[in-house]
């Protein structure tokens, strides 16, 4: 008896450039832009953190250094995904 696979292989992502404007990653056949305006988590971040990303699915990253979790589709279109900021009253 064989057992059926538990999932669908996803192909490894990959940061293939840092710059001072954001960085990029690779996504199967598409090297996709994140500029630190639209994902300021990377900003300050080291840069060992940063290239430790992981695709536990095919829609999904995470980088566990940095306990940053986006979806794929937050990246291909950072506009339907706007960051909202909230001041605090003191």
């Amino acid at each position: 008896m064989t057992s059926a696979a538990l999932g669908t292989s996803t192909s490894p992502a990959e940061v293939t450039n840092i710059s001072a404007h954001g960085l990029w990653i690779l996504l199967d056949d598409a090297e996709l832009f994140l500029p630190f305006t639209e994902f300021p988590w990377f900003r300050e971040a080291p840069i060992g953190k940063v290239l430790n990303v992981e695709r536990p699915s095919v829609n999904h990253l995470y980088w566990p250094d940095l306990d940053v979790d986006l979806a794929v589709e937050s990246i291909r279109h950072p506009e339907r995904f706007p960051l909202v900021s909230r001041q605090q009253s003191n």
